[in-house]
C-alpha cells in the first residue's frame, strides 16, 4: 500500500509536470486512473531518469546552438557588448572616429565565447549525474527555470575555473586581446581621460557563462512545454502521460 502511494504521489507531479508549465493545475482523478490502468506507474528511477536525460538534452543543444559562428553574435539575448563599466570608452572613440576599432572588437569577444561554448558540455553533465532523487523533486514540482537555477548554483564557480583558460585562448585566437589592448591604448592616449584597463578575461568568462545558462533555461522551458521537444522513449514517458490519457 505505501509503494502504490508513492508511485501515485510521483504520477500526480509528472502529469502536473507536463501541463503546459502549469504545475498547480492537476488533472482529474478518472484521468490519473484511466491512466494508471494503460501502463504500469511510473518508478522513481524512470523519473530521475528522464529528467536527467532532459537536461542532457537540453544542454547540448543549448552548447552546440552558442558554438556556432554568430551563436552569441548574431543572438541579441546573449551577444557580449563592450564592458558595461566603461561603456564612457567606447562613447569616446566612436566620437573621436574609431568606431570601427570598437566593432571588431566587440565581433572578436563574442567570436571568443562561440569558440568555447562546448567546453561547458562535460561540467553540466557531471553535475546532472550527481542528481539525487530530493534534487529530481525539487526541479519536477519547482519553478519553470528550476533545473536550470539549479545548475547555476551546482556548476557557476566549476564552470568559470574551467572556462576562464579557455576564454583566454579564444580571446588571442579570434585577436580580442589584440582589438582590445588597441582600443584601450586609443582611450587611454586621449588627453584628459580618466585612465581604464579593466579585466577582459573575467567580464569575457562571465558573460559567456550567462548566455549558455540563458539557452538552457530556454530549452528546459521547450522540454517542459512542447510534446514535439520530448525525442527519445524515456522523455515520452516521463514527460508525456498526459496526452496517453
Amino acid at each position: 500500500m505505501k509503494t502504490t502511494s508513492v508511485y501515485f504521489l510521483l504520477f500526480i507531479s509528472i502529469i502536473s509536470f507536463s501541463c503546459s508549465g502549469q504545475l498547480g493545475k492537476l488533472p482529474s482523478v478518472g484521468t490519473i486512473n484511466d491512466a494508471l490502468n494503460k501502463s504500469k506507474p511510473l518508478t522513481s528511477d524512470e523519473v530521475a531518469g528522464g529528467l536527467k536525460e532532459a537536461l542532457t538534452q537540453g544542454i547540448a543543444k543549448g552548447a552546440t546552438q552558442a558554438s556556432q559562428q554568430d551563436g552569441y553574435f548574431g543572438n541579441q539575448l546573449i551577444r557580449i557588448p563592450f564592458p558595461e563599466d566603461v561603456k564612457r570608452v567606447e562613447s569616446t572613440l566612436r566620437s573621436v572616429g574609431l568606431g570601427s576599432q570598437v566593432d571588431k572588437f566587440v565581433l572578436s569577444l563574442n567570436r571568443a565565447a562561440e569558440d568555447a561554448a562546448q567546453t561547458a558540455k562535460p561540467i553540466f553533465i557531471g553535475a546532472i549525474r550527481k542528481l539525487t532523487f530530493k534534487d529530481v523533486w525539487n526541479i519536477l514540482t519547482g519553478e519553470k527555470d528550476a533545473a536550470t537555477q539549479f545548475l547555476k548554483r551546482t556548476t557557476s564557480d566549476e564552470l568559470y575555473r574551467a572556462f576562464a583558460p579557455h576564454i583566454q585562448q579564444s580571446l588571442d585566437k579570434t585577436y580580442a586581446t589584440k582589438y582590445y589592448t588597441d582600443v584601450m591604448s586609443a582611450y587611454n592616449a586621449i588627453p584628459l581621460v580618466q585612465k581604464v584597463n579593466p579585466n577582459l578575461n573575467d567580464y569575457a568568462t562571465k558573460k559567456a557563462i550567462d548566455g549558455l545558462f540563458i539557452l538552457v533555461a530556454q530549452e528546459e522551458a521547450n522540454i517542459r512545454e512542447n510534446p514535439v521537444a520530448r525525442t527519445t522513449d524515456l522523455l515520452k514517458r516521463v514527460f508525456s502521460k498526459q496526452s496517453k490519457s
